[in-house]
């Protein structure tokens, strides 16, 4: 599977975006196999994902996990995934179309160009790229991005981005058992543990838009998660702990 890209998609009562979703990732320039990390969506999420399986021999993957038990872990069990079956590049996206499926290939060229050792889809980047959140939320997750960019010392502007493209060694040299983070924390962890790690960031501007179907999943817990997170991060790698 050398130099091939998977994407990871971590679901919970997606059945709607899911479809649309995989039909269009098929449709990219690059080539690209799908992981969904599903856990246990009582909507059909999981048997719309196995429909598609029959559809895409070979190319649409699906961990099927109990319960709802978060972001993090999804990702983590999803990189676990990618690094045994021996893909080069590792996309994070989400199932609601915040992130256009078309972004991905842009994300994916500067990886293996070798531009960077990780493409992150910035909401920041160029000013502000988001469409359609209320002016509440705009100011909550831009002023969360200054407090985790000033604390941890992250030379990037999204540190919350849940979009991006990975090259494998990043993943190799992560200890991914010790990641803890579990909601949009878990998208800053991992950003500092590869940036300490020395490993290249880069921004790539995309247009982020509200989802369009579904609920969003951000709460209290999670906010809460991100603010005392940070100073976790910073304490530890001052200790040469992560």
């Amino acid at each position: 599977m050398a130099g091939k890209v998977l994407i990871i998609i971590p679901t919970y009562n997606e059945a709607a975006n899911i479809v649309r979703m995989i039909d269009r990732l098929m449709q990219l320039k690059h080539e690209v196999d799908i992981l969904v990390v599903d856990d246990g969506s009582p909507d059909g999420t999981a048997a719309n994902v196995k429909a598609k399986q029959e559809e895409y021999e070979n190319r649409v993957f699906l961990i099927e996990r109990e319960s709802k038990q978060g972001l993090g872990t999804a990702y983590v069990r999803g990189f676990e995934f990618a690094l045994l079956n021996g893909y080069e590049y590792i996309c994070e996206m989400d199932a609601d179309f915040s992130h256009r499926p078309e972004d991905a290939d842009k994300l994916i060229k500067e990886v293996k160009a070798g531009n960077c050792d990780m493409a992150i889809g910035s909401r920041y980047a160029n000013g502000i790229s988001i469409i359609n959140w209320p002016l509440s939320r705009l100011i909550l997750s831009y002023c969360a991005n200054i407090y985790a960019r000033t604390i941890t010392g992250l030379p990037i502007f999204d540190t919350t981005a849940g979009f991006k493209c990975l090259n494998r060694k990043v993943l190799e040299a992560i200890p991914l058992k010790r990641i803890k983070s579990n909601g949009y924390a878990f998208q800053i962890e991992l950003h500092f543990r590869a940036w300490k790690a020395g490993f290249t960031l880069k921004e790539v501007s995309i247009v982020f838009r509200e989802r369009e179907e579904g609920v969003s999943k951000m709460s209290k817990a999670i906010v809460r998660e991100a603010i005392w997170r940070v100073w976790s991060l910073k304490f530890r790698s001052l200790f040469r702990a992560l």
